[in-house]
């Protein structure tokens, strides 16, 4: 778990709901739990201040940091991907995006590639780009003040379902996805018992908790929430994500009694005890 993500994690999960800014020795607190030395904090901090993430504001000799709207919303673009999964019918239509970007431009290419990635297109050829899901507009409105990149989108169908199913399998490499999918629940599953029965405490069950969601948050990525016509028998996806969602909240309380005991022992924020996280 890198000292960035954990940082946005730590705002996204428990900071929101205490005033949503935290003051920078609270968080070197917070992070403490993980192992990350002070001086890490202070460097991420500051990045994420110069990547228009953070912003900052002083509290007499002290600095709180908050997060930007901005930041906020690119935090809740990414978090309904991962605890939202699709289940609307499909139609049996394919959404495909054909791009051309300039070579000198390559970090804007890679950009795009990630963007169609998040969105749940896969590849069906390097510039050729489809999804079950019509987010075409949702690409374009991502890069409409990026000129230089030529976009085209389609809207068309497969010549039969066998069609359908070589397709889906090649752009989103269902077997190894499958395969992790598994790996997954073979890890967590065992420990729902622990975590129904209250068995992870204090730093325990916060540090578990930030590591559930980091060995889940990329599967909404590789996976667009295919319809079941198009995946292998027996896919594991919907239970993963099942079993995801319930490991999260079983964790919730004690993660989040852990947070509050930190921040009240050095003065930190004071909980809206009205509010939960996601």
């Amino acid at each position: 778990m890198k000292a960035r993500g954990l940082v946005l994690d730590l705002f996204a999960d428990y900071l929101r709901y205490r005033g949503g800014e935290v003051r920078l020795r609270g968080l070197i607190a917070l992070m403490d739990c993980f192992a990350v030395p002070e001086a890490t904090v202070r460097v991420v901090v500051g990045r994420l201040r110069k990547e228009g993430w953070l912003e900052s504001r002083r509290d007499g000799r002290e600095t709180r940091y908050l997060l930007t709207e901005t930041g906020w919303r690119q935090l809740e673009s990414a978090r309904s991907r991962i605890f939202q999964r699709s289940t609307d019918a499909w139609d049996g239509q394919w959404h495909l995006v054909i791009y051309s970007v300039p070579e000198t431009e390559r970090a804007l290419r890679e950009q795009l590639r990630k963007k169609l990635y998040w969105l749940g297109f896969g590849p069906l050829s390097s510039s050729v780009w489809l999804s079950p899901h019509d987010r075409v507009d949702a690409v374009r409105a991502s890069f409409v003040d990026q000129p230089v990149i030529r976009m085209d989108t389609f809207h068309a169908r497969s010549g039969s379902a066998e069609v359908d199913r070589d397709m889906a399998a090649r752009c989103w490499g269902l077997g190894e996805l499958n395969r992790d999918y598994t790996e997954m629940l073979e890890r967590y599953q065992p420990r729902l018992s622990w975590y129904r029965a209250r068995r992870l405490h204090g730093t325990e069950a916060l540090v578990e908790r930030a590591r559930l969601l980091h060995d889940y948050r990329y599967f909404p990525a590789r996976d667009p929430d295919l319809p079941a016509r198009l995946l292998p028998e027996g896919w594991p996806g919907p239970a993963a994500h099942e079993m995801f969602i319930e490991a999260h909240e079983l964790l919730r309380e004690p993660a989040e009694a852990c947070v509050d005991q930190l921040l009240a022992s050095i003065g930190g924020n004071a909980r809206e005890a009205d509010k939960h996280a996601v």
